[in-house]
């Protein structure tokens, strides 16, 4: 089972891109931990229809809880291989 659910605050202006498929928003959430002062910084991503709703109504300090599954990724650049983690937000929800 891979499921993710967050709650926290935008950090900056999702942003929002438009290709063949459809659109594509990129954003970072601030989360605390529990029992903690700690905060995760998680990327998040959003497609299509979910997408047009963060282009809409989300803004940085937005306080919202995102519902998805997390993906690790790698890419090669300049020859240093980089790892990606994100979650992909299958449902948004404005708090």
């Amino acid at each position: 089972m891979n499921k993710v659910i967050l709650i926290g605050n935008v950090v900056s202006a999702p942003d929002i891109k438009e290709y063949d498929f459809g659109k594509v928003a990129k954003f970072r959430l601030a989360v605390d931990r529990d029992y903690t002062d700690e905060t995760d910084f998680p990327d998040i991503v959003a497609f299509n229809k979910q997408a047009e709703l963060v282009e809409k109504y989300v803004d940085q300090g937005k306080k919202i809880a995102i519902e998805g599954e997390l993906r690790t990724g790698s890419y090669e650049k300049d020859g240093v291989k980089h790892r990606t983690v994100e979650v992909v937000a299958y449902r948004i929800e404005f708090i």
